[in-house]
């Protein structure tokens, strides 16, 4: 059990990381690095901007919870 949530705290780990930079900054940012156009047509659409919010935030909560896991495993073995 430990072994998956290593893992998956890993994954989580990077993939936050990307979702994060592929996120629209207002001033430019990171995010028109990546793209130039495409990325500039891409991200006016609020369906994209929508469906990249929710998927951080799924990330973000299996990020936790693979966190919480983790403790809740070395606290109590």
């Amino acid at each position: 059990m430990r072994m998956f949530l290593d893992i998956l705290l890993i994954i989580t780990s990077l993939l936050l990381v990307l979702l994060v930079l592929l996120h629209r900054a207002k001033g430019g940012g990171l995010s028109s690095l990546f793209g130039g156009g495409v990325q500039s047509s891409l991200s006016g659409s609020t369906v994209v901007e929508k469906n990249l919010d929710r998927i951080t935030i799924f990330t973000g909560l299996v990020w936790v919870s693979a966190i919480l896991g983790i403790g809740l495993e070395i606290k109590f073995a």
